[in-house]
């Protein structure tokens, strides 16, 4: 018994991990620690936004780490100010909270919404739609919101107050809207873990009357469609449709743990001291980190690169759906958020592209998930895709027969 206990991991045992241990990175590169070199196109899960040691981002923490990590919220932080400001400036906002994580900025977003009503004299308004296929986190609420099974199974009641839709059923919504006990509607303008699933922007335009014409909130879930992911500096741009509250983190801290809920003045006017906070959230290291991440974001025509190279990237890849049909079903997404809709499992595609020195993400719908650094140049998109090809190439019919 002893012996079978040293050979077993002192870890939970809750994640199905690849064979791989890296010991560095440089942009869209990782290395192992035998020497192996892969193309991070998974970046961390949209994490990674400006690659692996972004120089500018090592020398912020380098700095402010010789100075000062933590003092909690007691006082003030002065990036948390600027960070706040730019944020605020730069999208629909007017307020700023900062968390260690997505599902946390989540958590404050609910929080908001319902402490909202509750301060305007009407408390029996908490309940928060939501759509199937969602993914807002891991927490006991955030897994109530997004509804799916496998993440509730064995957690106890699931708790009160999130009503799930079906994805797109514009008359199911209307009906759960009016309903006089709902606070707010939770939507990621594109599902990532649900298989990369685009909101038109038509469809968020309505979401944004609806919500004006029964008086509730309009939350998005832009933890991994945020900071330049799509083309835009939030994925709401696109459609034009601004909301009340909207929870963000991955990109923001650029591989450093960050989150942040964005609020307007209003949507916020219940979160008064004592209301909520947080120990490490906003602390002086994570927020020399958000603050140089935007240096580079908000930098004049980062994000018209972006969607340069995002284009070059998405027809590449639609040719390759186009000589592989018995592979690849479709090519989903918007910027450098790109779903690969499988006809193999998916799973077989991810460890294809991994055996060929590329790391991807699988999603929900039988999609893998393409989440390259914005950093990411032509000449890396054309490597890219030739280790993408082999892998398809590989999972043909027409070449499985003829290595049979």
């Amino acid at each position: 018994m002893a012996d079978s206990k040293d050979h077993q991991s002192p870890l939970f045992e809750t994640y199905a991990r690849a064979d791989l241990a890296f010991e560095r990175g440089e942009g869209v590169w990782l290395e192992t620690r035998d020497g192996r070199r892969y193309m991070d196109f998974g970046g961390g899960i949209a994490v990674n936004s400006l690659g692996h040691a972004h120089p500018h981002l090592v020398a912020a923490l380098k700095e402010q780490a010789e100075k000062l990590w933590h003092v909690s919220n007691l006082y003030e932080i002065p990036g948390q100010r600027r960070l706040a400001e730019r944020l605020t400036a730069a999208t629909f906002a007017d307020r700023a909270f900062f968390t260690n994580s997505g599902a946390e900025a989540l958590e404050c977003a609910i929080k908001t919404a319902r402490r909202y009503h509750f301060i305007s004299g009407a408390p029996e308004r908490f309940r928060i739609l939501t759509f199937e296929g969602a993914f807002h986190g891991r927490t006991l609420a955030t897994i109530a919101a997004g509804g799916q099974k496998k993440y509730l199974e064995g957690f106890g009641p699931k708790v009160e107050g999130f009503d799930q839709l079906p994805f797109g059923d514009h008359e199911a919504l209307k009906q759960a809207a009016a309903a006089p006990d709902v606070a707010a509607i939770l939507i990621e303008p594109i599902q990532g873990e649900g298989g990369i699933r685009k909101v038109p922007p038509q469809c968020l335009r309505g979401l944004r009357e609806l919500c004006d014409k029964h008086g509730i909130l309009l939350i998005y879930d832009e933890v991994q469609t945020g900071i330049g992911r799509t083309g835009t500096f939030y994925a709401y741009e696109h459609s034009g449709a601004a909301p009340d509250i909207l929870a963000s983190a991955k990109g923001l801290g650029g591989g450093f743990p960050m989150g942040v809920c964005l609020a307007t003045a209003e949507a916020a006017i219940g979160m008064t001291p004592g209301t909520h906070g947080t120990t490490y959230g906003g602390n002086p290291l994570a927020m020399a980190v958000g603050n140089a991440v935007l240096d580079v974001v908000l930098a004049d025509g980062f994000l018209e690169h972006v969607r340069d190279i995002a284009l070059l990237f998405k027809q590449s890849l639609a040719s390759l759906a186009d000589r592989y049909p018995d592979v690849l079903e479709e090519i989903r997404g918007e910027g450098l958020l790109l779903g690969l809709k499988a006809k193999v499992p998916n799973t077989e595609l991810v460890a294809g592209m991994r055996e060929e020195g590329l790391l991807a993400v699988p999603a929900g719908d039988n999609v893998v998930r393409l989440l390259p650094p914005l950093i990411l140049t032509a000449d890396e998109v054309r490597e890219g895709m030739a280790r993408i090809e082999t892998a398809v190439a590989s999972l043909s019919l027409g070449n499985r027969r003829k290595s049979a």
